[in-house]
């Protein structure tokens, strides 16, 4: 059994014991959390989501993301400007597909 769950503006697809990595969600290391807003279960398609459909999952850990790095350049003007960024991330094991 698949389902297709949205959680910060992106859609995921997702199976049972999967190993899911969204954006940053404000819930501790080890708390159980419940996306409602399913878009598709199996053969089932909502508009926009499908009633009574829940994906379980058990959140395994808080980080962030590699550094990327953004370089601004000017030619002939000597601007030249580094930042780096990296993004805050959540990592969840999905537990339980309710349909």
């Amino acid at each position: 059994m698949f389902a297709v769950v949205e959680t910060g503006s992106k859609q995921y697809i997702v199976k049972e014991g999967d190993i899911l990595r969204v954006e940053k969600l404000n819930v501790a290391k080890g708390d159980e959390i419940e996306f409602d807003k399913v878009i598709m279960v199996d053969d089932k398609i909502g508009n926009p989501y499908v009633e009574n459909a829940k994906v379980k999952g058990t959140v395994i850990a808080q980080g962030k993301a590699k550094k990327i790095i953004v370089f601004k350049f000017k030619r002939r003007k000597g601007f030249k400007k580094k930042i780096g960024h990296r993004q805050h991330f959540t990592q969840v094991k999905i537990t339980q597909i309710l349909a």
